[in-house]
């Protein structure tokens, strides 16, 4: 699997806004890894999810399209 390493990217103005729920402690971790690499918690967890599904592998016949 290829290594993750976030960046400051171009902003793209076709985001909409969704809720999800978690874990305090995650929130807090986030945090300390985006204020380490000078990035706001909503891009480096866009691109957490954006290198997730980039790496998903499903284990069964169904195929992910990238």
């Amino acid at each position: 699997m290829k290594e993750f390493s976030p960046s400051k990217k171009n902003r793209i103005n076709d985001k909409v806004i969704i809720s999800i729920r978690m874990e305090s402690s995650k929130i807090e971790r986030i945090d300390e890894v985006a204020d380490m690499i000078d990035l706001s918690r909503n891009e480096l967890i866009n691109q957490c999810i954006d290198y997730a599904l980039s790496n998903l592998k499903i284990s069964d016949k169904k195929k992910v399209n990238n």
